[in-house]
């Protein structure tokens, strides 16, 4: 029988693979002579795009990444940071883009078991999941069947591993028509002195596979992650991995039990590239050397070649390195929980992956170059031009205000959520304070009196017209989120999602982006400790919108103190703290009351404005002076304003006068404030000479704009709560 590293590795193998010809020459001189189709398969993985990051490192380095909360920050499997008494807060975000486009369910599911497998690795229980989603036109033909696979996986999953899903955001647009994302974010609690890293150390110790058994789906899942889709993409389902939540619960468990003792070195998911990263990242932080026998791992499919064992995603594996000697205690954990047990090889000191099958060698290969040897590129890139200014004449036409704002209020961007969030389990586990609907979701530290305050955020429209503003709001836009709750917030995540890096003009998307991200997270000190690229999103040549979506954690200290984001009771005093200059650039009036699609410039970030409002919201929450706190973001004041409204029916009096942008233009570093009465001097009297003034009063049940707009509340409800049944029903 001829084995497969007898095929010849031709021009079009290696094309195949997705190596450029000097990508493949590159090889051979690290390998000394021409690699075989095994170890071609290899390099390929480790060398694509989703997981060498090969154009992209140059840029991710000038990100901040240190602080003093951050106990660990990019290039393990998740981010770490302190959050007090001895715990830490472990999280991290990724994308599964292209695998829910050809399988919506499976694709999220997996996506939402792929990132818990990343928490749970570094030692911590996983407490929430998120997810920003972002789909085509909500009038496309595939629209409605994508988004329902993706809402129902990424339930099924999360509800049947048991971990509330409590928040996200979802934005329709038409450059995701055939490219859309999903991203999924996770965040766990864990002690700081029980945490576990990848590095893999001691020569002679054990190599251990546990978890499900290994079988042919998703070979090629990163390499086909790092490719642009065509016409032909729905062929490629075969490397869409298949979960099952309920092994991974198994899992979850036995890793958390055999964690509580010592007997662990170094561990890590076998997640894109599967049994391969997961070997070649541990022994090379470890900076030893790995020899694995393929003979020895659980597999499902007869007949598996060692090409396929190694680049197989099946699902729910983990790769482990344990103290020599500690094997039997750690099989009868993981045998107790129902899961496949293997000692598949034992780390050595040359310094390479040597594995073995069915008796033959069947690579040989040096670990440096496996790991950090992928080419790095500083990829052409063209800035974007500097939009122009809102042209202030598209107004002459503008409907009344009452029409706008109805009319954004029962819009894709502004609809209620509910029928996705419903769903979701928000609930289990007992800690979810806060769910979805608010700025940002609350999770209680189980068994304290402190909160886990989280969000994610981005606004796609903005980064197009202007990288550096987007990247810079996508930050900031967290940071209010988090500060709206009452909590501090501490650091980031990201998933950049962006079209095609050979192409300049998409680089350099990417580049002002991350330009912005970085100059907002070093004045908010809000550092970035993990996240994931996700390039080569687009389809026959059109690019997705620049998403590169943020997920911020942040700490409350006194959960009792959190506020949320809707009107409680008639009377209280509402205030506008910030400036507003009524910037309709890239906003959803201009989009979707002007239905304009010209690019104008986007609402400017001033770094210190959002410093300061935010550092003043928190201190008003901590003092008990606020009843509510929304920030004001998409839409602008007015959809803030009945925003408020909806949440408890309570109406609103406002008693300002503005013309169309300052009622919708989206003004940064802006938050509606609510107080009681006999609270409101003490608040002015802490706003010094911050912009604050106070602009109405909740009462009855309408919302009213001076003596000409009155708008029920029920109305606006109603027109909210309709969008999204409307839609899926058809």
């Amino acid at each position: 029988m001829s084995h497969i590293n007898d095929t010849e590795i031709t021009e079009a193998v290696v094309a195949e693979h997705g190596l450029t010809p000097d990508e493949y020459q590159m090889v051979c001189d690290h390998m000394g002579r021409t690699p075989n189709y095994t170890e071609l398969g290899v390099f390929s993985v480790m060398w694509s795009e989703h997981c060498s990051y090969k154009s992209s490192r140059k840029w991710l380095k000038k990100l901040p990444v240190d602080g003093p909360q951050v106990i660990q920050g990019p290039g393990e499997n998740a981010g770490v940071i302190d959050i007090g008494d001895g715990d830490a807060a472990v999280f991290k975000m990724e994308s599964h883009n292209h695998p829910s486009f050809i399988e919506p369910y499976q694709g999220a599911a997996t996506g939402v078991g792929g990132i818990m497998r990343d928490v749970f690795t570094m030692g911590a229980r996983p407490v929430a999941n998120l997810n920003a989603l972002r789909f085509g036109q909500p009038d496309h033909a595939k629209t409605r069947h994508l988004l329902a696979g993706v809402v129902s996986g990424i339930g099924g999953y999360g509800n049947c591993i048991g971990v509330p899903t409590v928040g996200g955001e979802i934005n329709f647009d038409k450059s995701y028509n055939g490219n859309i994302l999903v991203n999924a974010m996770c965040v766990g609690v864990a002690r700081t002195d029980k945490i576990f890293y990848a590095a893999a150390t001691g020569v002679g110790s054990p190599v251990v596979y546990v978890g499900s058994k290994t079988g042919r789906d998703g070979i090629h899942g990163a390499t086909m992650a790092s490719a642009e889709f065509d016409d032909a993409s729905e062929e490629k389902r075969p490397t869409v991995q298949v979960g099952d939540p309920f092994t991974e619960k198994l899992l979850l468990e036995a890793c958390q039990e055999l964690m509580a003792s010592d007997a662990i070195i170094g561990i890590q998911d076998m997640g894109a590239a599967g049994l391969t990263s997961s070997s070649v990242e541990m022994a090379d932080k470890g900076g030893v050397g790995i020899l694995l026998d393929l003979d020895k791992v659980p597999c499902r499919e007869t007949h598996m070649t060692g090409y396929e064992m190694l680049l197989s995603e099946s699902q729910e594996r983990m790769l482990m390195v344990l103290k020599p000697g500690r094997e039997p205690e750690a099989e009868t954990i993981f045998s107790r929980w129902g899961l496949d047990f293997a000692v598949i090889g034992e780390l050595t000191d040359s310094g390479r992956m040597v594995v073995t099958h069915q008796g033959q060698t069947i690579a040989d290969m040096p670990l440096g170059p496996l790991a950090d040897g992928a080419p790095e590129y500083d990829r052409p890139h063209e800035p974007t031009p500097k939009a122009a200014a809102f042209d202030q004449s598209l107004l002459n036409d503008a409907p009344d205000m009452a029409t706008a704002l109805t009319t954004l209020m029962a819009s894709s961007e502004i609809a209620s959520r509910r029928w996705v969030y419903e769903q979701y389990d928000s609930m289990v586990m007992g800690d979810t304070l806060a769910g979805p609907g608010g700025d940002a979701a609350l999770v209680r530290v189980h068994g304290t009196q402190k909160a886990l305050a989280i969000s994610t955020d981005v606004t796609p429209r903005y980064c197009f017209a202007d990288p550096v503003e987007g990247g810079k709001q996508a930050v900031a836009e967290a940071y209010r989120n988090i500060c709206a709750t009452g909590a501090t917030p501490l650091a980031i995540t990201n998933c950049l999602n962006f079209g095609n890096p050979e192409r300049p003009e998409i680089m350099g998307q990417f580049v002002g982006c991350l330009e912005g991200m970085g100059e907002a997270g070093r004045a908010l000190d809000f550092p970035v400790v993990s996240g994931n690229v996700s390039l080569y999103n687009e389809t026959n040549g059109t690019g997705i919108l620049p998403t590169p979506a943020i997920g911020g954690v942040g700490l409350l200290k006194q959960l009792d103190k959190a506020v949320g984001n809707r009107f409680t009771e008639n009377d209280l005093q509402i205030y506008l703290l910030g400036e507003t200059k009524g910037h309709l650039g890239a906003s959803l009036y201009q989009r979707d009351i002007l239905a304009n699609d010209d690019v104008f410039a986007p609402p400017p970030v001033d770094l210190q404005s959002e410093a300061a409002h935010g550092t003043f919201v928190r201190q008003a929450i901590d003092k008990g002076l606020l009843s509510a706190a929304h920030d004001i973001s998409d839409g602008g004041l007015a959809v803030a304003l009945a925003e408020m409204c909806i949440g408890h029916n309570i109406g609103a009096h406002i008693s300002v006068e503005g013309d169309i942008g300052f009622w919708f233009g989206e003004d940064q570093a802006r938050y509606v404030l609510a107080v009681t009465a006999d609270k409101a001097a003490d608040l002015e009297a802490l706003a010094d000479n911050l912009p604050l003034g106070k602009i109405g009063v909740t009462t009855g049940a309408e919302l009213k704009f001076g003596d000409t707009v009155t708008i029920s509340v029920a109305q606006l409800h109603e027109l909210n709560e309709g969008w999204f049944p409307a839609l899926m029903q058809g």
